[in-house]
């Protein structure tokens, strides 16, 4: 079997764009339709949608929407409710729309494990980063959150497309973070009764 590096860097796009997705859902679609319309990317035929011209109005269209209401205090929370089965839906289509050239059904298992994935543990991310600052600054470091995610989705993207080996590695060490964040935060919740107790007595 011989090595295909046009399907590792196609999976190391879509892991990269599918990352995207978990700070803003529709920013890295909006690229990636972009980029497919200059000849910068090459999509899977059974996605090549992704770059018509109704889906990239849709596109842009959703991402201004969206970028707009993470601004809003309070929303911004409301919107994290939703974003993360939203997010590995994004992350799935923009994933398995950049592996080309090889069966359909390992295209899908791909994009749901590395791309679906990827876009849900980012997601978690920030939502746990949204809520520690809604709880420490009452919602006024939202804002910058907000910023730091909409810079991270287009930058992250653009890197996904030009640089995918690059993209797959800052992924990777995210992922980690994440990961790590998440287990901290879930132990601290896991003591937090036995201490109550412990005061009680």
């Amino acid at each position: 079997m011989n090595f295909d590096p046009q399907l590792l860097f196609g999976i190391a796009s879509g892991i990269g764009l599918s990352a995207a997705c978990g700070f803003r859902i529709f920013v890295p679609l909006l690229i990636a339709s972009i980029a497919h319309k200059m000849g910068w990317l090459p999509l899977a035929e059974n996605l090549e949608w992704i770059s018509s011209w109704p889906a990239l109005i849709a596109f842009a269209t959703a991402s201004v929407l969206e970028i707009a209401a993470y601004y809003v205090p309070y929303l911004d929370n409301l919107l994290d409710t939703i974003a993360a089965p939203s997010a590995m839906i994004a992350g799935t289509i923009v994933s398995a729309s950049t592996i080309i050239d090889i069966d359909p059904t390992w295209q899908w298992i791909l994009a749901l494990l590395v791309g679906g994935g990827s876009a849900g543990i980012i997601q978690a991310g920030t939502g746990l980063t949204r809520l520690s600052s809604l709880k420490f600054t009452g919602g006024l470091g939202n804002h910058a959150v907000a910023t730091g995610e909409n810079v991270a989705s287009i930058g992250g993207s653009i890197i996904a497309i030009v640089a995918p080996l690059i993209a797959l590695t800052g992924v990777a060490v995210l992922v980690i973070i994440i990961l790590w964040m998440i287990s901290k935060f879930f132990m601290k919740k896991s003591h937090e009764p036995i201490a109550k107790n412990q005061d009680a007595v």
